[in-house]
């Protein structure tokens, strides 16, 4: 039985598409780079910010740490809640706790901004700890946050589930030896966790479902 879930906050818990890709702009457009179609920068959510924009932009390192700041210029004070809650993960994760289970949130985003999230929506009664980056990171790998939580907590490996909606949450799931479910309802490319993840859940019902049952 899974006594233990971390859970991504990004494309898992939170829809951030609007307050995550409006950021970008304003940080792209510092550097007269022009994007009117905000949902053509979804691939921003869920990697590391810095390396998604030296990745993609071709930013030095110098012009990514830029990057970011400018990017945190339009999401400390707006982005951060251009943001909604998917439907059904309050109640899902009030039954999951009643149940017994240890709840966990392992991002890749700063930390002082997810736990203002997690607070902005009434969560943080269901969470045993939030996760994340310090502002200062910019290569702080999930593997690394996902083992921080193993080992701070004492979790039990063989009786903890990571779920996210991208590669990356798989990974550092299964590189830390946890079970792992891909949650296809949020930004996952076409095939990114059908090859990875031990299950997948096309919504937050079946997402529900699926905890309660392991």
């Amino acid at each position: 039985m899974i006594k233990d879930i971390l859970f991504d906050l990004d494309g898992t818990l939170t829809d951030p598409m609007t307050g995550i890709t409006k950021s970008v702009q304003y940080a792209l457009k510092s550097f007269g780079i022009e994007v009117k179609d905000n949902r053509e920068l979804e691939f921003f959510i869920g990697p590391p910010l810095g390396e998604t924009f030296m990745k993609y932009y071709g930013f030095s390192e110098e012009q990514a740490k830029i990057a970011v700041e400018k990017y945190r210029e339009y999401f400390a004070p707006t982005g951060i809640f251009e943001n909604e809650v998917y439907s059904g993960i309050p109640q899902m994760l009030s039954r999951l706790k009643s149940a017994g289970k240890r709840l966990f949130i392992a991002t890749g985003k700063p930390t002082v901004f997810s736990k203002q999230i997690v607070e902005h929506f009434s969560l943080s009664e269901y969470f045993t700890a939030v996760y994340g980056i310090e502002l200062s990171d910019l290569h702080k790998s999930k593997t690394d946050t996902v083992k921080d939580i193993v080992s701070d907590y004492n979790v039990d490996k063989k009786t903890a589930v990571m779920v996210g909606d991208r590669i990356f949450d798989i990974q550092a799931g299964k590189q830390n030896g946890l079970l792992t479910v891909g949650a296809a309802y949020g930004f996952a490319e076409k095939g990114e966790l059908e090859q990875n993840a031990d299950y997948i859940v096309k919504t937050t019902a079946e997402l529900e479902a699926l905890l309660m049952k392991l």
